[in-house]
């Protein structure tokens, strides 16, 4: 079978997560054949792979969406739009309900080759005042104009572009990678799985409320126009798969059908830690230092802000702690100069970016692991510290708390949750396990037993190839 993963912002030019999740598909499924579709932000990364292809993916197709300030357009076209494509779109600006079918067939037809022409058309142009008239007129035009411009652009420069034919489309998200394999399936007529690694709209909707580049109103409008592109692709997709309980709730609040639902967690090569299992981790290393890691992005969605304030005070009692943050640096050079000009202005040492490193190396020599994100899914991070029996310190986000926790099992507790971006628990919580060799073996223990009986990866890849069976024509 032919299937097209699509994805965004992840494979193959970032690390981990979501990319280690669709290699370890790949790889292991070799009975079909697979394309990937890949949307990035930034052109500079174009075939800059972080990862070797296997030999089953056919062909990767990727697209960057700063391109799009390449485009040029040219005023006052007119295009023959049906009136239900014209709702639609109207609907798409004001933040009422959308039907996309009108917009695929819209794509279909090809009659939007270029989206700067389109968004610089007659047409345009009255649905834009319409949608302002019925519900914005009190903002002025010049703000809504340009506003509507800078969200509508990405999305019709996404969907201009014409599917790769495939049995099968499998799209890692809900958001732009959701919709373009939504519309992939209206135009071939072939089923749509969708794989929610995280819940796209509520950390879209996070990231807005705390932006600064959106002010009152043009909020609103751009968390619903979110929320409309993932109800779209609930509404499309033949089976929405997440990865555990809570999340699967959400989807249903957020109006996911609960028939396409099912639960598959992610799986890892438990057997490929056994080397970064190290009997006496409980114990201070040989240089005497409590060494604490974290496994991560040096992006802002890892709040690696907070860990390093909570680091400062973990110093204040825990002198001989040492913090490695293990994990590329070079996504966001702009955060990370944030980040090491805070551990300038604390004054703080001991502290280790090492860049991309092998982190089964330097995992068994970890005493704690930490994780400080804002949002997260099922963090292969802590699945990898599991495996390698180290205790964590996580904040209370996707299925942090059901990995460290449990659900449905008897193996105690594997590490400690905390509040998100709360300094002053997350420094307690390292505090507590640094002076409690016992807790941090029996916390390593528990975790182990926990992903060695529900997240080997084997399960996972079992799954996906079951799920795939059901939609072989």
């Amino acid at each position: 079978m032919k299937i097209c993963i699509i994805v965004e912002g992840s494979y193959p030019h970032v690390t981990g997560g979501v990319s280690t999740w669709v290699q370890m598909l790949m790889e292991n499924l070799k009975e079909h054949q697979f394309t990937v579709f890949s949307i990035g932000a930034e052109e500079k990364y174009r075939g800059d792979f972080k990862y070797d292809l296997p030999g089953n993916v056919k062909g990767i197709k990727e697209i960057f969406l700063d391109e799009m300030i390449k485009g040029k357009g040219r005023y006052g076209k007119r295009y023959g739009l049906r009136s239900d494509c014209t709702q639609n779109l109207k609907n798409l600006i004001t933040g009422e309900k959308v039907i996309w079918d009108p917009l695929f067939e819209l794509m279909k037809q090809t009659k939007i080759k270029n989206e700067m022409d389109f968004l610089m058309s007659i047409n345009f142009f009255d649905i834009l005042r319409d949608a302002y008239e019925q519900k914005y007129p009190s903002i002025a035009f010049t703000e809504f104009f340009w506003t509507v411009r800078s969200m509508l652009v990405p999305l019709f420069f996404l969907l201009k572009n014409r599917p790769p034919e495939a049995d099968l489309y499998h799209s890692a998200a809900t958001g732009y990678a959701g919709i373009f394999g939504a519309m992939a399936k209206y135009f071939y007529k072939k089923p749509l799985i969708v794989t929610e690694h995280g819940i796209y709209s509520r950390e879209r909707e996070e990231e807005i409320i705390k932006s600064e580049w959106a002010k009152g109103h043009f909020k609103d409008m751009w968390i619903k126009f979110f929320y409309n592109i993932c109800s779209g692709v609930y509404e499309h997709a033949d089976r929405i798969i997440t990865l555990f309980e809570k999340n699967r709730q959400i989807e249903i609040e957020l109006g996911c059908p609960e028939e396409k639902l099912m639960i598959v967690p992610n799986g890892i090569d438990i057997s490929s830690f056994e080397n970064s299992i190290n009997t006496s981790a409980a114990a201070v290393d040989r240089n005497n230092f409590i060494n604490i890691g974290t496994i991560t992005r040096v992006v802002p969605i890892k709040d690696i802000k907070t860990m390093l304030q909570s680091f400062n005070q973990v110093k204040r009692v825990i002198e001989n702690a040492k913090f490695f943050i293990m994990g590329p640096t070079n996504e966001d050079e702009q955060y990370y100069d944030e980040c090491k000009g805070l551990v300038k202005r604390l004054g703080l040492e001991d502290i280790v970016f090492t860049g991309r490193v092998n982190t089964r190396e330097y995992i068994k020599d970890m005493n704690i692991m930490v994780m400080s994100s804002i949002s997260e899914g099922q963090p292969f991070a802590i699945l990898e510290g599991l495996a390698a029996k180290k205790p964590f310190v996580a904040t209370d986000v996707g299925g942090c708390s059901e990995l460290l926790y449990g659900r449905s099992d008897s193996y105690g507790r594997a590490g400690i949750i905390v509040p998100v971006m709360d300094v002053n628990n997350i420094a307690k919580a390292i505090i507590k396990l640094a002076e409690s060799p016992g807790m941090r073996k029996k916390m390593g223990e528990n975790g182990y037993k926990r992903v060695v009986e529900f997240y080997g990866y084997e399960k996972c890849v079992e799954n996906y190839r079951n799920i795939y069976k059901k939609f072989m024509n």
